[in-house]
């Protein structure tokens, strides 16, 4: 019975885990500048700092 409910726990956790990364707003989209303006500078990556220099600033 263990053995079931773990695995109905990982398949949960993978379909939420699926779920959530497909809401990300594509790169360089209004929807992703706007959440990159809204996103602490600390946290940005050096790739999304580009790409934000790149879409929405230029």
């Amino acid at each position: 019975m263990n053995i079931k409910r773990s695995c109905f726990r990982l398949f949960g956790l993978m379909a939420v885990t699926i779920l959530f990364s497909a809401c990300t707003p594509e790169v360089g989209s209004d929807e992703w500048c706007v959440h990159m303006k809204e996103k602490p500078k600390g946290d940005w990556t050096a790739n999304e700092a580009g790409s934000y220099a790149e879409h929405c600033l230029l």
